[in-house]
């Protein structure tokens, strides 16, 4: 009997996170080794127009709850939706980022449904009829293999690991109907900083820590304007207010997986590095030559970080100019 996989596409504003169309082509593989259909789920409010991008990426058949109890992510109205649609559909594989939406959510439902649950996942495989799914622990120091039971099997994938390959299908979207109840959280209001970009999408992060001895960041962020990147920061820059909570690249922070991390004046915890780890390429500037940072760095430079980083910067800009 053909299974499907259902994959939850993540979107905020009217438009599909990067993480949605990665989830959505991990989803196609996973429903290719089932030897079944991938369906995809939007939730939102005025989404019906943008659905119909997730064929472009392998999504069969596309469902959208759209609705202006949805307009605003809460987890309660979220889950409800969610739940009915699993419930009706009974997939084998449910799948999402694992964003901060993705986790909240994940757990949630995971909980509802009584469902197995792998977060954070790095590589996924249907193998002897039960996902197997690769995930970090102890801090990034491991990587455990585990195999879930039951169904639905979920995951959450971490961003930029999977590929956003393009497998244009003709999907068909349709709108469903499900009924939302009052929440018992109401949304007040939500506040956004204009032209930042999030960490989590970015394909490069620059981020700064203790060695920034301050909150003038300006050397990182010149050096993220040049590169288009977004700035991070290490929990101590974090908790000493040098930055705000939504920069904290860590284990108790965010996790990224960009193609490119700049750590200026981090030594390289642990607790860091279980959030930039699976960095495709790092690059870490300390004057410290024994910090550990250096150990998981593909490229260090041993100096000070306001005398480094705008050589760095600058070489970038007369690249750019050409």
């Amino acid at each position: 009997m053909a299974q499907t996989v259902l994959a939850i596409a993540e979107q905020a504003a009217g438009a599909f996170r990067k993480v949605a169309y990665e989830t959505i082509s991990t989803g196609r593989k996973l429903a290719a080794e089932l030897g079944g259909s991938l369906t995809a789920l939007v939730l939102g409010s005025g989404v019906q127009e943008i659905a119909g991008q997730l064929a472009e990426y392998g999504a069969e058949r596309i469902l959208v709850a759209d609705d202006g109890a949805l307009a605003e992510y809460t987890t309660e109205a979220y889950c409800q939706v969610c739940a009915a649609a699993i419930a009706d559909l009974a997939p084998a594989v449910v799948l999402m980022g694992a964003s901060s939406q993705g986790k909240d959510l994940a757990a949630r439902l995971s909980a509802r449904l009584n469902a197995a649950l792998a977060t954070d996942c790095v590589a996924l495989k249907w193998q002897e009829g039960a996902l197997q799914a690769t995930r970090p622990i102890y801090g990034g120091k491991i990587l455990a293999e585990v195999t879930l039971a039951g169904q639905p099997q979920m995951a959450t994938i971490r961003p930029h690991t999977f590929e956003a390959g393009r497998a244009s299908v003709q999907g068909t979207v349709e709108k469903i109907d499900l009924a939302v109840t009052p929440d018992r959280v109401k949304f007040i209001e939500k506040r956004m900083e204009s032209g930042k970009v999030d960490i989590t999408e970015a394909d490069i992060v620059v981020s700064g820590g203790r060695g920034m001895g301050g909150d003038d960041y300006t050397v990182i962020e010149a050096l993220a304007e040049q590169l288009g990147a977004a700035v991070g920061a290490s929990r101590s820059a974090v908790d000493e207010g040098w930055r705000p909570f939504s920069d904290q690249v860590g284990q108790t922070g965010k996790v990224v997986s960009p193609n490119l991390y700049v750590a200026c004046g981090i030594s390289g915890a642990i607790q860091h590095l279980a959030g930039m780890s699976s960095s495709k390429v790092i690059v870490a500037v300390n004057k410290d030559p024994d910090a550990p940072i250096f150990a998981r760095c593909d490229y260090g430079i041993v100096g000070d970080l306001f005398e480094v980083v705008p050589h760095i910067t600058e070489a970038v800009r007369k690249l750019k100019a050409g």
